[in-house]
């Protein structure tokens, strides 16, 4: 038990148990990726009595995603954090760090972290954990997630985040899912290229006009290739590597 409530866990995502938990009423809270949430939707998910909210993390979410969730009065909160933070340290998309954390952006936009809820061995010398992820604070404090820096795709000297192109991508009303990689070139050194899942049939030069009027250019993907899945792993995060 944790702050004395009861923690059910499952030894693995079975789509129609954790939709039947949830509809049960028992469960108050519940953390999930955007993937099991998505799958729940599609499992027909529509009713969560007792339910106080999903934190919902881990990649990026759809837009749709969230339409849905609002539209079924369903409570979401978008959630940042690791293993190594004890899970969720900052709350909302931009969002703001939870009580007794502390964040900061590094002079190569890696975000650090430290707190009572970081473990020890995983701090640097300075006492700050290097997270592996990029972002930065707008003026109000609130922190943007960009990815991970080692998904970092560099083009023409420019470098791309693939989580802001994947956003781009899966507010398309035809995308389902989307995963974007930097493939070798040998002029641009990598072309930032994208796969998605369709959820209705759309052509590929309309996902890249799409792409185009909402990035800046050198962001846009070059190629866009649809594929029936994209390599997750059993959490549900996206295998970039295996694009």
């Amino acid at each position: 038990a944790i702050n004395h409530t009861t923690a059910v866990v499952h030894d693995g995502f079975d789509v129609s148990r954790v939709r039947d938990e949830l509809e049960g009423g028992g469960i108050t809270l519940a953390s999930l990726v955007p993937t099991m949430l998505a799958r729940l939707r599609d499992a027909g998910l529509r009713r969560t009595p007792g339910l106080r909210a999903i934190a919902l993390g881990g990649g990026p979410i759809p837009a749709g995603l969230l339409e849905w969730a609002a539209d079924t009065g369903i409570p979401v909160v978008s959630v940042y954090g690791m293993t190594e933070t004890c899970s969720q340290v900052v709350a909302g998309s931009p969002g703001r760090v939870l009580r007794g954390a502390e964040l900061r952006i590094a002079h190569d936009g890696e975000i650090l972290m430290r707190g009572e809820m970081v473990a020890r061995n995983e701090v640097a010398a300075d006492g700050w954990l290097r997270t592996g992820d990029s972002g930065r604070l707008d003026p109000d404090g609130l922190l943007h997630v960009e990815g991970r820096l080692k998904d970092l795709i560099v083009t023409g000297g420019e470098n791309v985040a693939p989580l802001e192109v994947e956003h781009v991508l899966m507010a398309h009303p035809a995308v389902a899912d989307a995963g974007v990689a930097g493939l070798p070139d040998p002029e641009w050194g990598e072309v930032v290229t994208a796969f998605v899942v369709l959820r209705e049939p759309v052509a590929a030069d309309e996902l890249l006009a799409w792409s185009r009027e909402r990035l800046e250019g050198f962001k846009a993907p070059k190629t866009v290739h649809v594929v029936d899945s994209l390599p997750r792993n059993s959490g549900g995060k996206l295998r970039r590597d295996r694009l």
